[in-house]
């Protein structure tokens, strides 16, 4: 992925669903650096990912 479309993710009405190492993931930010700020579902730990490693699963419906 990269971090014009992690950004039109998190701006999405839709639940679109993204993976970090097959493990669901929410993009809280994406920084000018291509780093995403990203928390997995349940928890309130922060991460900092390389956007490059986020892949993009189909919408969750």
């Amino acid at each position: 992925m990269d971090s014009v479309r992690a950004k039109q993710i998190m701006q999405s009405k839709e639940n679109i669903q993204v993976l970090y190492e097959d493990l669901p993931v929410w993009i809280e930010s994406v920084k000018d650096n291509n780093i995403a700020v990203v928390t997995r579902p349940g928890s309130l730990e922060k991460m900092e990912i390389p956007v490059y490693m986020l892949v993009e699963n189909s919408p969750v419906k």
